[in-house]
């Protein structure tokens, strides 16, 4: 008896700033990101990209992606792709971008990956307030200087 469905396995996920892919079919991955430090918040994060790689499946599938904010309750941003996988020695590479996150709030964020509703990996972010260093005692930010006259 052959099986005509085996749930996919979860080969890695990353988050990015950017992912790129060659002509030949293989990924650059830029900006592979553990944590967000930012000087300020609330942020806006213009782009991100998670990159999941699939294996040992059979059949057709749906990918869920989410993003969750520290109170583990509210998905900032989700992504959902259908892939299908022809036999179980090959792989899917999906590629979900996130546009315009505002994080509002320094914590741990949460990815979520999901195949067909079930739950494969979730994985913190953590977004770090770190302000800038205040000026060394008794020195001043310097005032800009006047243009020259015209």
């Amino acid at each position: 008896m052959n099986p005509t469905r085996i749930l996919p396995d979860l080969q890695c996920s990353l988050l990015c700033e950017e992912i790129r892919q060659e002509v030949n079919g293989n990924f650059f991955l830029i900006g592979v990101i553990n944590f967000i430090r930012v000087p300020k918040l609330p942020v806006v994060a213009f782009r991100l990209c998670v990159f999941n790689r699939w294996a040992a499946g059979l059949g057709q599938f749906t990918e869920g992606v989410k993003l969750i904010a520290p109170d583990q309750t509210t998905v900032l941003r989700k992504g959902e792709v259908k892939f299908a996988l022809q036999d179980a020695t090959l792989s899917a590479t999906n590629v979900t971008v996130l546009q315009q996150v505002e994080f509002k709030t320094a914590g741990t964020y949460y990815i979520e990956v999901q195949v067909d509703d079930v739950m494969k990996l979730r994985y913190p972010i953590p977004v770090i307030h770190t302000p800038p260093p205040p000026p060394p005692a008794g020195q001043h930010p310097k005032p800009p200087e006047a243009a020259p006259p015209a």
